[in-house]
């Protein structure tokens, strides 16, 4: 790919040491020199209110703006309570908003989610999806990515365990191709 691709960088988790920020991690630094990937920061987000849509709250504007510079949105959250943390879905809220104005109409978007769970991730992977068509994202399907016992696949120094690594080279790939179509 000899084009710039600008990606946001979104994990679903709070923990400094969370699992999904161990995959995430993995899956920038796989990334070729072509791919410029920011992390979009949500911890100080304040909750989402209709009553804010009048009002510039810094930390929104700055979410909504790297949401929309971006040409595509990488997605790695976990699973609370068999869906969406709620840090992620405040995200998804705040870049939906003000009506008419949402970041993520024809926004390139893939979701990977990883759990200690059997099922990984599937149920908040399957909520963010459902939002994101709402809000008319273009989804990347092929390959959908839920690590389950996420746990075994990371080394004990919380590396990538390397049959896992070849997974996500390949996811990689595919979403790199995916996230630098033009068009929407």
């Amino acid at each position: 790919m000899s084009a710039s691709v600008n990606i946001a960088l979104v994990i679903g988790s709070l923990r400094k040491e969370s699992i999904n920020r161990k995959f995430a991690e993995y899956i920038v630094s796989q990334m070729p020199d072509s791919v410029t990937i920011k992390e979009v920061h949500i911890a100080d987000l304040p909750l989402y209110n209709q009553d804010y849509d009048d009002k510039t709250i810094e930390s929104y504007e700055r979410v909504r703006q790297q949401l929309k510079d971006a040409d595509a949105v990488l997605i790695v959250t976990p699973e609370h309570n068999r869906t969406i943390p709620a840090a992620l879905k405040n995200v998804v809220d705040i870049g939906s908003r003000p009506y008419k104005e949402s970041v993520w109409t024809h926004k390139r978007v893939a979701v990977v989610t990883a759990s200690p769970g059997s099922f990984g991730g599937i149920n908040s992977g399957l909520d963010v999806r459902k939002s994101m068509q709402m809000l008319s994202a273009q989804l990347m399907v092929d390959p959908e990515i839920h690590l389950s016992r996420a746990t075994d696949s990371l080394n004990e120094d919380g590396s990538v365990s390397a049959r896992t690594q070849k997974f996500l080279q390949g996811f990689v790939t595919d979403f790199v191709q995916f996230a630098g179509k033009s068009g929407g």
